[in-house]
């Protein structure tokens, strides 16, 4: 008697076939779908067109727009530029040194930023033909990149949540903040709003003041705030404020992107003869306000400034990620940033930027 007497027999099923992984395709910016940012939450301001351009323009970089596609379905997209360094392709999403916080990806709901992560590097590394790569997402986890070949720095931002009433926010800052912007108002410094190219050279006057103190120059120039005002202050997504003694000269100055509920402070400068004033706690707090009213839910002011801890700011950690495809690029790399940097110094002590 049969074995399977009394049960139903089937026939033995195939093997489950495995999950296809993610792929991404690269797309023509000319056609490129640049709304679909502004219907996700995940976007950033840095993966818009605009800003694209700002970067192309002054980094003579090539954007490099791909699709991700999960088994021939589009789940989302990824915005990277391509430059080329001492002859070494070099794929940034963002690249250090471009004044850009994060770009990566923009995933539906559910899609794995692992997973996209380790298709990116098949991508850059075969049909972009990259040489190097470099990956900075905002909402990547550095735990989701390990075992992918990536080397991860965890680079610290403070955040300031400006979902909260405006009295939550004041009564989260220090009691000195607190007190600066209260000196400011009783000084009779004022904070407005500005815009139009030369804020560019106002704003780069000032900032030059600032580096002066420490024997050191802008590691931009000052046409680098004037492609970013020409490019994306149209959009309507840049808020650049000035702060005004009671006398009405310009002491300080913000710039400030903001899109998709989150909002950057790009930089802010101001003359160290007008510092006692307090003008620039004036302006970050007024800064807050605006950016509130226009529907920004965290104010991201970057990493490197224990100073900014007095606006009652949180910590938080976005991965920075590095591959390579030939060993000593990264070498390299690191010994470009010393360069740099002394290169920095010396014209530093060698200019003296004139005062306000």
């Amino acid at each position: 008697m049969s074995a399977n007497l009394g049960r139903e027999t089937r026939a033995p099923s195939a093997a489950r076939a495995p999950r296809a992984a993610l792929a991404l395709e690269r797309a023509d910016p000319a056609t490129w779908d640049w709304e679909r940012l502004d219907g996700t939450t995940d976007g950033v301001i840095f993966q818009t067109r605009e800003w694209l351009a700002f970067l192309a323009e002054t980094q003579g970089a090539e954007p490099v727009l791909a699709a991700v596609f999960d088994d021939g379905r589009r789940v989302g997209s990824f915005t990277g530029l391509m430059i080329r360094r001492l002859g070494v392709r070099i794929l940034g999403s963002p690249f250090p040194g471009w004044t850009t916080e994060s770009m990566g990806f923009d995933l539906d709901e559910g899609v794995s930023r692992r997973e996209a992560t380790a298709a990116l590097a098949r991508f850059a590394f075969g049909p972009m033909r990259a040489m190097h790569l470099e990956l900075k997402d905002r909402r990547l986890d550095a735990a989701q990149a390990g075992g992918l070949g990536f080397e991860v720095d965890p680079k610290l931002t403070y955040e300031v949540d400006l979902a909260r009433d405006e009295d939550a926010i004041f009564g989260g800052m220090s009691s000195a903040c607190r007190r600066a912007i209260r000196k400011a108002d009783k000084s009779g410094v004022t904070v407005e709003q500005a815009g139009g190219e030369a804020f560019a050279d106002e704003y780069y006057a000032q900032l030059q003041d600032v580096f002066a103190k420490q024997e050191l120059v802008p590691t931009y120039g000052v046409e680098r705030v004037r492609s970013l005002i020409r490019h994306v202050e149209p959009t309507g997504r840049l808020l650049l404020l000035r702060a005004r003694s009671p006398e009405g000269q310009s002491i300080a100055t913000g710039i400030f992107p903001v899109f998709n509920g989150t909002a950057y402070f790009w930089g802010g400068a101001s003359w160290r003869s007008g510092q006692i004033l307090r003008p620039n706690e004036a302006l970050f707090w007024h800064a807050m306000r605006e950016l509130r009213r226009r529907g920004a839910a965290t104010l991201d002011l970057g990493g490197a400034g224990d100073y900014k801890r007095k606006y009652g700011t949180t910590e938080a950690w976005v991965p920075a990620l590095r591959r390579s495809r030939v060993a000593g690029l990264p070498q390299l790399r690191a010994l470009a940033r010393v360069a740099t940097a002394r290169r920095q110094r010396w014209r530093g002590r060698t200019r003296r930027p004139r005062s306000a």
